[in-house]
């Protein structure tokens, strides 16, 4: 009688383990997507086109069809914030990169912040990213 107990118990805990276990294996948590930029600097000058691509860091693969809801790009790494420039969304030429249409007045440092949302992930993907343009 006490082999019967001491199996159950032992499937018990095992099924139990499993199933704990089970959600940390399926799913990626949000803190293993980044966004990298393909090309590090752009000439200075208006519509310069931008592209990153959003990477599964755990796999190195790029992941399609995120929404990204937030774009701004800046002169912060110079000390300059308020120094702003507009930014449009165009299309990726493959899946997992996204590019970005901007003026950059200057030459110097622009930061590239991006917030965006990963198909089946809670939570957001943030990102900064420093662009260099050349005279």
């Amino acid at each position: 009688m006490k082999t019967i107990s001491a199996a159950r118990a032992f499937a018990a805990a095992l099924l139990g383990l499993t199933i704990m276990g089970a959600p940390k294996l399926a799913f990626a948590g949000i803190k293993d997507y980044e966004f990298q930029l393909v090309e590090p600097s752009v000439q200075a000058g208006a519509d310069r086109i931008v592209t990153v691509r959003l990477v599964n860091k755990t796999t190195g693969k790029a992941v399609p069809d995120a929404v990204i809801f937030a774009s701004r790009l800046d002169m912060a790494p110079d000390g300059m914030q308020e120094m702003a420039t507009k930014v449009t969304a165009m299309p990726g030429t493959e899946p997992g990169t996204y590019r970005f249409k901007a003026s950059f007045g200057m030459a110097g440092r622009w930061q590239l912040s991006l917030g965006a949302k990963v198909q089946g992930e809670t939570g957001t993907v943030e990102s900064k990213l420093v662009v260099t343009a050349q005279k």
